[in-house]
């Protein structure tokens, strides 16, 4: 018997190879047929696997990038769900094994004789109970197949999501950057108001000039005052959300002391279009989906045949311990379960995947086409941003020409303050613009190199869930009580 026992689980483990089904999804054509030649800026082969945001040449920023990666925890919530995915993958794959249970039973009778007496005894029981399902059309291979690049399409998930991370932190960072230019910008504007008015009270005090003049000056002084409170504001704001990007409460003490703009290096190599195909994770999660959807098409064709499963159970009875393995019983057997009649719902079923299929196709070819136009769109922004820029530092070069004029005809008493006033302003908000206007570039930038992809966060590990596990919550959310 215990021979016939080892043959039924020989025979059910090889018969895990037969899952080759006739219904083995066919291979896609290349979505890349259809896709541009070249970008419209072509700058050479793509370098997008590199760590782009080390260009900045900051130190500051590539600390701030290393933590948001190990201790964002947006991040840490794509991780558990990665985990959950290869919990399911494995469960998924373990249908194409023989499953084995132990049964144990313990029992105590008594019997009375006719004489009144009774007559008491113990039974014990052990088994073991097998069963295992051949797989015969591959129903259960696709099953596994299915959780496999599910798993693989959830790391791509996580991918994206530690490129936009490293994205948002660079943003942020730039954001307080130009948050301080501007109220450095504003502190100057002001001293120079400040001084400005000084003269015109003068000119007043001396009457040369009317009330009104020194009344035009000195609401240009309290405008740049007004604007100082806004600045700040836009700064803490960003100082918050970077503090949550890091995985810290807002008003953490980050030490960002960086207080100008790093110097933009010339555009990367892109590449081709059809690169973004293997370097952006979000069209390799979508390819990974839209195959998963044909193997879930497999797995329902294969589920309207017939199916084999073998059972073996396999146990002994026997009131003495000595005599264990005396009396063993082994029962093999094997069942053939057919649909006939379901009421249409194994074709329906396959209907269902295939349409879901098809939606993953259309899933998979927008998300090529958005890819392609989010590069193009960082092209042609930091392009326009550019030449913006270059005009704007012209047109600021000239109010300051026009504003020195003003100045020398009011101080001759050919004009009144107006003009002066009209230029001052114009000057201060042009400068103010740039500022803006640079961080725009830089951005623009970010958007680009986020847009181009890479697979560097595949060398990303796990983070360490017990040293982030309730750091820098407050007290109240980590012993909450009964």
């Amino acid at each position: 018997m215990k021979i016939d026992a080892l043959i039924f689980l020989l025979v059910a483990c090889l018969t895990t190879t037969i899952g080759c089904s006739p219904f083995k999804p066919a291979s896609r054509a290349p979505a890349g047929k259809d896709l541009p030649e070249k970008f419209s800026l072509y700058t050479g082969e793509s370098k997008a696997d590199t760590r782009w945001w080390q260009s900045f040449g900051s130190v500051e920023l590539n600390h701030l990038i290393a933590t948001g990666l190990t201790d964002n925890l947006s991040l840490q919530e794509s991780w558990a769900r990665l985990n959950q995915s290869r919990a399911l993958a494995a469960q998924a794959g373990a249908d194409r094994f023989p499953d084995l249970t132990g049964t144990a039973g313990a029992g105590t009778s008594r019997i009375k004789s006719g004489s009144g007496s009774s007559v008491g005894f113990s039974t014990y029981s052990l088994g073991l109970i097998s069963s295992y399902e051949l797989d015969l059309w591959g129903r259960l291979s696709a099953n596994r197949q299915t959780a496999a690049l599910n798993v693989s399409a959830t790391r791509e998930d996580l991918n994206t999501a530690t490129i936009s991370i490293a994205a948002e932190i660079t943003v942020r960072w730039l954001g307080i950057i130009s948050s301080r230019m501007q109220k450095e910008l504003l502190e100057k504007q002001l001293r120079t108001n400040e001084t400005i008015l000084e003269l015109v009270q003068l000119r007043f005090h001396n009457a040369m000039v009317s009330a009104l003049d020194v009344y035009q000056q000195k609401q240009l002084v309290e405008n740049v005052k007004a604007e100082m409170p806004l600045v700040e504001e836009k700064e803490k704001l960003l100082l918050h959300d970077l503090a949550v990007l890091l995985g810290k409460p807002p008003g953490a003490n980050l030490n960002i002391t960086a207080a100008r703009f790093p110097e933009l290096l010339p555009l990367p190599s892109l590449g081709l279009p059809a690169d973004l195909l293997s370097a952006r994770p979000d069209i390799r999660a979508a390819g990974k989906r839209l195959e998963a959807a044909d193997w879930q098409i497999t797995s329902a064709r294969a589920n309207r045949l017939p199916s084999i499963s073998l059972s073996a159970q396999a146990g002994y009875g026997q009131s003495e311990l000595d005599l264990l393995f005396d009396n063993w019983l082994l029962n093999l057997s094997a069942s053939l379960t057919a649909p006939l009649l379901d009421g249409g719902f194994r074709k329906a079923e396959v209907d269902r995947t295939r349409a879901v299929a098809d939606e993953k196709l259309a899933v998979y070819r927008d998300a090529v086409l958005e890819a392609i136009k989010e590069v193009e769109d960082a092209l042609v922004s930091e392009e326009k941003k550019r030449e913006h820029i270059e005009g704007l530092r012209q047109v600021i070069d000239t109010a300051e020409v026009a504003l020195e004029e003003a100045g020398a005809r009011y101080r001759n008493g050919v004009s009144d303050y107006l003009p002066v006033l009209t230029q001052l302003l114009s000057v201060q908000t042009l400068e103010k613009n740039l500022i803006l206007r640079q961080e725009n570039r830089l951005a623009t930038r970010v958007s680009l190199h986020r847009a181009m992809g890479g697979s560097w966060p595949t060398e990303l590990s796990p983070p360490d869930t017990q040293r982030v596990s309730d750091r820098g919550l407050p007290t109240a959310v980590k012993n909450p009580g009964p």
